[in-house]
């Protein structure tokens, strides 16, 4: 089997973010908005005037996806609207250079990465509402697809990936995929390629130059490698609302606590996270959004060193409460659910009671502390049987709350082996 070392990077990214930007965040009601309401083209086209965003707003995204613990951004290059955010050198008048700004975001966004040390991703449509050849002929609309590619790839640096959208569209026409992704080998080697499956495809691979599976709203599971020719990564995209970009009315935000925990269960498969944003027209996060990202990088902040190289391992965990373990080296994490709060019971609401977690290691502990605040675990053995080799020995962790007025959900605690 095939092993990428750029497939290896990606996956020690863990956390990445997903950014929905265009003229459909002026309307703010979803990216989706031309299609839902059958805004006519010319109608549509009339943003362009009114689309300016801020001189600084890259860099405020960037830095706001650097403090929340995200190693890399996907950006939407180009949505389903046909809009490009990049300079399509006179593909069309249908950009960013040629709206009110009269600037290349593209280029500020990679700039505003590289400045950061975050890897810039691009989103890439395959479908197109805007490209009158998407429905009328389908290989020169593929001719400029490839050609707009080309212009990603050549003119913005180097790129993490492009992460694409949209097949699901035409499921029998010939997408030509050895030719696009050709173009993406031939001027970024080691550039991820992603090809989104949708919500009805979840885990599905396709051709053999995808590098990653995605899991769109859905938690992602083990990847079966048996007979495959190249080994490939795998990551889960959420979203906080109901839709992807910004829309100022959505207000089914899920909890903190359950972005948190699909985190760690990305990780508990190898799977990266990549969680969405969809800024305002002016390029400014919305309120809530920006509080979001701050509450996540608290948890990043404490546990960060868990989720970026440790990996997922065969160590036998015992919990009622979900509790795994990722390794690196000679170091385990254990991931807890279980941890409540400490306090008397007619002040703090508890929704669980914390139980035993059971863990078989193959060595003697040296260490074994929360990341949080660095106190001891409280840790006792058993043994399963009569045998008495270590590796039967059992590792008990008696449950260890958090202080009043301090819940990370999810707790993790570093264990050194000898």
């Amino acid at each position: 089997m095939i092993v990428k070392d750029y497939i290896k990077r990606f996956e020690n990214y863990g956390f990445g973010m997903f950014v929905h930007f265009g003229l459909y965040s002026i309307i703010g009601k979803g990216e989706w908005a031309k299609a839902v309401f059958n805004i006519p083209q010319d109608e549509y086209a009339e943003l362009m005037k009114n689309f300016n965003p801020k001189h600084d707003w890259a860099e405020k995204l960037v830095l706001a996806a650097k403090n929340a613990g995200c190693k890399y951004i996907t950006l939407t290059a180009r949505h389903h609207d046909g809009f490009s955010l990049y300079d399509t050198c006179g593909l069309n008048d249908y950009d960013a250079p040629h709206s009110l700004c009269r600037r290349d975001l593209i280029k500020e966004f990679v700039d505003a990465c590289n400045k950061e040390s975050i890897k810039p991703f691009f989103y890439h449509t395959l479908l197109d509402w805007y490209e009158p050849h998407y429905n009328t002929d389908f290989p020169t609309y593929l001719k400029y697809l490839q050609k707009s590619i080309e212009i990603l790839c050549r003119n913005y640096g180097e790129i993490g990936g492009f992460w694409f959208d949209g097949m699901w569209s035409k499921p029998n026409e010939n997408w030509e995929e050895d030719a696009l992704y050709g173009i993406i080998r031939k001027y970024q080697p080691d550039a991820m390629i992603i090809n989104n499956t949708g919500l009805g495809a979840r885990g599905e691979l396709g051709h053999i130059e995808l590098d990653s599976v995605t899991f769109e709203r859905g938690r992602p599971q083990p990847i079966n490698f048996e007979g495959s020719p190249k080994y490939i990564a795998s990551e889960m995209c959420q979203v906080f609302g109901s839709v992807w970009g910004y829309a100022k009315d959505d207000l089914s935000y899920i909890a903190p606590k359950a972005i948190i925990e699909d985190l760690c269960i990305c990780r508990k498969f190898g799977s990266n996270m990549l969680l969405n944003v969809g800024p305002m027209g002016d390029g400014m996060l919305r309120n809530i959004d920006a509080a979001y990202l701050e509450l996540i990088g608290q948890w990043t902040q404490c546990y960060g060193e868990a989720i970026y190289l440790p990996k997922p391992c065969n160590i036998e965990v015992k919990s009622p409460n979900g509790d795994f373990v990722l390794q690196d080296g000679k170091s385990y994490y254990l991931f807890h659910y279980g941890c409540v709060m400490k306090g008397d019971a007619n002040v703090v609401i508890k929704d669980q009671d914390s139980e035993k977690t059971l863990l078989r290691l193959p060595g003697k502990v040296l260490s074994a502390t929360w990341l949080d605040d660095d106190s001891p675990l409280d840790l006792s053995t058993f043994k399963e049987s009569n045998d008495d080799k270590a590796c039967n020995e059992m590792l008990v962790i008696a449950p260890s709350d958090y202080e009043y007025g301090r819940h990370l959900t999810v707790r993790v605690a570093k264990i050194v082996i000898e």
